[in-house]
């Protein structure tokens, strides 16, 4: 079984000042990430020593370990590409994916304070996803607890942010809300309209399902 790695910033730890902090960037990065890693990673390499006999596991454990820090490694590798510097993110997207969000939302505006509200009041810690529903051909915000739970079965996230706590305490403290709305000054549209353009070309072929909708 393949192993997984920690993927490098495409940005300096200081980069995403003042709205993100580098002290909160460099922990966030080297260690939560690092951990999600490891611990996907320790998971592959139990279920591998139990497919050969050396050891015996509780499966059902060890698949919820896998899929919460497997999850947690993608969302996050995802989280860093969605974010850019000041100057460079921000702003409102263009593109494909504006039509999109203004077709299935109303306008940017609207779809702004449906994202933030989602994301200030995911219960818990988790994240607030759009994404691109392959099976419907629309865009649909969600919320993900933890990693793994509410997962949209047939979606492709575009564009997450990630309101674990760490995400922001250091700077923000409890104050989840200022993160969320100054996070709109650093997001990278031309991300967001590269996933969105590709999970377009994918389409259903993306998941071989037969269904009629």
């Amino acid at each position: 079984m393949k192993r997984y790695h920690l993927p490098q910033l495409p940005y300096p730890y200081n980069a995403l000042e003042p709205y993100i902090s580098e002290e909160i960037l460099r922990v966030h990065h080297q260690r939560h990430h690092q951990a999600y890693v490891n611990g996907a990673n320790a998971a592959l390499e139990k279920l591998e020593k139990h497919l050969k006999g050396e050891i015996q596991i509780d499966v059902r454990a060890v698949l919820r370990d896998l899929s919460f820090n497997y999850g947690g490694h993608i969302l996050h590798s995802l989280y860093w590409r969605n974010m850019a510097p000041p100057g460079k993110g921000g702003g409102s997207p263009g593109g494909r994916i504006a039509d999109a969000i203004n077709n299935v939302f109303g306008s940017f505006q609207k779809f702004k304070e449906l994202f933030s509200t989602a994301a200030k009041n995911v219960e818990g810690v988790g994240w607030t996803a759009l994404g691109y529903d392959t099976l419907t051909e629309d865009l649909i915000i969600y919320q993900i607890e933890k990693h793994n739970v509410l997962q949209v079965a047939g979606v492709i996230p575009i564009l997450i942010v990630d309101v674990f706590e760490h995400a922001y305490y250091l700077q923000y403290k409890n104050d989840r809300s200022s993160y969320v709305d100054n996070w709109w000054n650093i997001i990278n549209w031309d991300d967001v309209e590269k996933r969105f353009n590709n999970a377009l070309n994918k389409g259903r072929e993306a998941f071989s399902i037969e269904i009629l909708l």
